[in-house]
């Protein structure tokens, strides 16, 4: 199954977020993950269902090419990271 690596803010924010989720593309296993932490959803997605500005997600060590859609496609061995951009001074 895909596994999903949260970057440490979103650990801190979902403690029991991340690990192994089944589907064919990124959109089908962060639903998996939103299901088991919903309230990690808005800090990803934006209210259309899009990958949020300031959020990175890495399908494979490479970021996604559907940021709006979440249709690149996943295999059992994938490793999905969500990584957000934190600014302050």
């Amino acid at each position: 199954m895909p596994r999903v690596a949260l970057a440490s803010f979103l650990t801190n924010v979902c403690p029991t977020a991340g690990g192994e989720f089944g589907g064919r593309t990124v959109g089908e296993v962060l639903n998996q993950l939103f299901s088991s932490s919903p309230s990690l959803r808005s800090y990803v997605l934006d209210d259309q269902g899009g990958v949020r500005k300031h959020v990175t997600v890495f399908l494979d060590s490479s970021p996604i090419l559907d940021r709006e859609l979440l249709s690149d496609a996943v295999r059992a061995d994938s490793e999905i990271f969500i990584m957000q951009a934190l600014s302050g001074g």
